[in-house]
């Protein structure tokens, strides 16, 4: 295993190289960060990436309960001090706490995500701000430093766990003495400050036909509640028995900061690739869409980074007519702009696609960009994500674009593009 210090190095790529002789390992599903259309803006590195592969390990790395126990002083206890054992304290007062241990498990493999760039953490999770992100700078994360686990059964790759809280470096996992916890018979359960939640969606997310489900928490024991009154509330939801933490495909685990989609490996095998989005951007510049003003031909980039090149594609959010840059129309007041085709007025922006294929609920023709951002995708995936609550704040939600974050706008958040191509 390589020595992990900043984050850029990962035993996990590191397990990933061989001499080339080896079978390619299993891939369990992805876990993909909303509001990053495919990288990050200063570029993937080891374990702070826009998307995280979770494999097969070589060994075996999941722990399952073992055994639990009242000791009066936690912080001097043998299974805290030592350093190969996983263990939970659960801090009941100054004087008293429960630990649970816990013990190797041949049958899962263990992936945990959180802020922190200590060697435990195999997905280093910043927080996700809207829109533009390359001159923006976080002050103060809400993301906790072991925010989660997943436990994926080697043998059964369908069943992928997802648990409150992550092991630190010492193998412990700390609830203090003001974390919302409770006993039930003999289990000992808890939430951590922000919580962990996950939110599975109602059908197929492939296919297009889902709707989006209810938000739950997550416990560090893996059970699931409705929602607390407000994200640090000191009281847990109600249990809800007839769901679980058993992630779907199209399961999304919102972390108090970040927004992360699990893909698995099956319903990625339906999903669009990068090479099906750039053909669908190829086919759309074969038709060589024109300006009606500039009468030039509009070309849409394939690459993430725009510039303000004569052939950008600009959309008018108001009425979705596809146009290039320029001067007519503009109200020098407001900055608004009336489209020269319908005299529509309203606002303008670049389009552009969106290029993370995991975001895609299916395979088809970009007709539809989200409103205000325009970023182009498949209708049946934008008014997805449209109807999609993200949680906001402490206990807000909001609908947001998932290739930038940027919350939406308008009656329904979207447009539906209109171009003039095909004009030969």
């Amino acid at each position: 295993m390589v020595k992990r210090t900043d984050g850029t190095e990962s035993p996990i790529l590191a397990e990933d190289a061989g001499d080339g002789h080896d079978k390619p390992r299993l891939r369990y599903g992805e876990l993909v960060i909303l509001g990053y259309n495919g990288y990050l803006p200063q570029g993937d590195r080891g374990r702070r990436r826009s998307k995280f592969v979770l494999h097969k390990r070589t060994e075996p790395s999941g722990v399952k309960r073992s055994k639990h126990y009242i000791v009066q002083s936690p912080q001097t206890s043998k299974a805290i001090l030592d350093a190969n054992q996983h263990s939970i304290s659960y801090t009941l007062s100054r004087s008293q706490a429960v630990i649970v241990e816990y013990k190797e498990d041949t049958e899962t493999d263990m992936f945990q995500v959180g802020r922190s760039s200590e060697s435990p953490i195999d997905f280093v999770v910043m927080d996700t701000l809207p829109g533009d992100k390359k001159d923006a700078k976080v002050m103060q994360s809400t993301i906790s430093r072991f925010a989660c686990r997943i436990l994926v059964n080697r043998c059964e790759p369908a069943k992928a766990k997802i648990f409150a809280a992550g092991f630190d470096s010492s193998r412990n996992i700390f609830l203090g003495e003001k974390a919302t916890k409770w006993q039930d018979n003999v289990e000992i359960d808890g939430l951590t400050t922000n919580g962990v939640l996950i939110m599975h969606p109602k059908g197929s997310f492939c296919g297009g036909n889902a709707k989006c489900g209810l938000w739950r928490e997550c416990s560090v024991g893996g059970d699931v509640f409705s929602l607390r009154e407000s994200r640090s509330a000191q009281q847990k939801g109600q249990p809800i028995y007839d769901e679980c933490n058993i992630l779907q495909d199209g399961t999304l685990i919102d972390l108090c900061g970040a927004t992360l989609l699990w893909r698995s490996a099956e319903g990625l095998q339906h999903s669009p690739t990068k090479h099906d989005l750039e053909k669908l951007i190829d086919a759309i510049n074969a038709g060589r869409p024109q300006c009606p003003v500039g009468l030039n031909t509009l070309v849409i980039p394939r690459k993430v980074n725009i510039s303000d090149q004569v052939n950008q594609p600009y959309v008018y959010l108001n009425c979705g007519h596809v146009q290039g840059h320029h001067d007519w129309g503009q109200d020098e007041n407001t900055g608004a702009r009336r489209c020269p085709m319908c005299l529509e007025l309203g606002p303008v922006v670049t389009l552009c696609m969106g290029l993370e294929p995991a975001f895609y609920v299916d395979v088809g023709a970009p007709t539809f960009a989200f409103n205000p951002c325009g970023h182009m995708a498949t209708e049946k995936t934008v008014k997805y994500w449209a109807n999609v609550e993200i949680p906001h704040g402490t206990n807000g939600f909001q609908a947001v674009c998932p290739f930038c974050a940027t919350p939406l706008d308008g009656a329904t958040g979207y447009i539906k593009l209109i171009f003039q191509d095909n004009l030969d």
